[in-house]
């Protein structure tokens, strides 16, 4: 499963524009990190991801997408596995 997260993230990585990715499981614990991302943010990733599907239950898992001047994360739940992806900002 290891592998697969690690092919998975240099795949994300090496995509144009992306800076970096983390996976995290529901409980905050980091399973992986590629580029200019911190692991420490795995907590903050896994309680977003969580916290917005209260605010339509029963609905698919929403995409999250934050934006500042420096990147865009893009956060998105799947199964058990939570990913963020984080790129340089729209032009």
């Amino acid at each position: 499963m290891e592998q697969s997260f690690e092919k998975k993230m240099e795949d994300v990585t090496n995509k144009e524009g992306v800076i970096g990715c983390i996976l995290t499981d529901k409980s905050g614990l980091c399973l992986g990190v590629k580029g200019k991302v911190s692991s420490d943010s795995a907590g903050v990733i896994a309680a977003m991801a969580e916290l917005v599907t209260k605010i339509e239950p029963g609905s698919e898992t929403p995409i999250i997408s934050l934006q500042n001047e420096a990147r865009q994360c893009l956060i998105h739940q799947q199964g058990s596995v939570i990913g963020a992806i984080f790129k340089e900002p729209l032009a």
